[in-house]
């Protein structure tokens, strides 16, 4: 299980392995400090201009702006924010960067371009998921980076869990991914027909229709009965439970997954990125394999 957030080791570990991941984790505050990854931010178009999410525009803000009727287009990390990821010292040996699926985003690709530039060797992984299922990968390789181990198998440990991610969104419209070019258009007019609630999830890197609901609460119970059923057939799951603009939206949902047998839901926004993309009122469950996972001798 993830070790408790607010007692992480100290942010430089003895191996020198920076763990680098982006803003689409949507990674509670905690885990960003101590050991916790370095975070690249993604930027946020709106009618001011471009904002970076976390320091310049805030996941609420987006939900608010998105109930007044505005749409955002987004963009992946710029070159500068990677150098500045990617800068080393002399404690610095390798970096290791996971990033949201390259079928969502040109943020992979912008990081393999960028490593070609660092002087230490740079993994770069494409997850192929989003959200905690980023974020449980990413936590998982800066606990082992923590721990002394070497670039390679802190880069198999974010493989691992990033790999065993089941996420779930449960949206109030499709047509904000519909208009981002997340999903096609047949998907969008598939999913909200007969005034259906729509379930989501990621399938090898990209958003799917998962399931439709008739009603929003018995959407919810199909949600949460997915994300459990799917931690049963783990050796030992971690869960999350996402909102975009409603906090409370997020509690009750982690309330529902804990009365269904899940154990110690984080509870964190959705990333303005994400916001941006999925609309206002959505929620979304994550479940991944911690594993039993143990570290070889440093």
């Amino acid at each position: 299980m993830p070790r408790k957030l607010s007692k992480a080791p100290p942010a430089t570990p003895a191996t020198g392995v920076r763990v680098v991941t982006d803003s689409t984790a949507s990674l509670p505050a905690v885990a960003r400090t101590g050991y916790g990854p370095f975070v690249v931010p993604l930027s946020v178009f709106t009618h001011d201009g471009p904002a970076l999410e976390g320091s310049q525009i805030s996941t609420a803000r987006v939900g608010e702006l998105l109930r007044k009727g505005e749409h955002f287009s987004t963009s992946q990390p710029s070159p500068e924010a990677f150098a500045v990821a990617y800068s080393v010292t002399p404690d610095i040996g390798a970096i290791v960067s996971i990033h949201l699926s390259g079928s969502l985003s040109g943020t992979y690709q912008a990081a393999v371009q960028a490593g070609k530039r660092t002087i230490v060797p740079v993994t770069v992984i494409d997850s192929r998921t989003t959200a905690m299922g980023l974020g449980f990968a990413a936590l998982a390789a800066a606990e082992c980076a923590a721990a002394q181990q070497t670039a390679e198998h802190v880069a198999a440990r974010a493989r691992e869990v990033a790999a065993s991610a089941q996420v779930r969104f449960l949206v109030d419209s499709l047509s904000y991914l519909r208009s981002g070019g997340r999903i096609s258009a047949g998907t969008a007019t598939f999913g909200t027909a007969l005034g259906v609630r729509p379930i989501l999830d990621i399938r090898d890197g990209r958003i799917e229709l998962a399931a439709r609901v008739r009603s929003k609460s018995a959407a919810v119970d199909r949600l949460v009965a997915l994300t459990v059923a799917d931690g049963k057939q783990m050796a030992t799951p971690v869960y999350a439970a996402h909102y975009l603009d409603a906090p409370e939206r997020g509690a009750k949902l982690a309330a529902r997954l804990t009365a269904a047998g899940a154990k110690d839901v984080l509870i964190s926004p959705l990333s303005a990125v994400l916001g941006a993309h999925v609309g206002p009122g959505a929620v979304a469950t994550v479940v991944a394999d911690w594993g039993e996972h143990h570290h070889p001798a440093a």
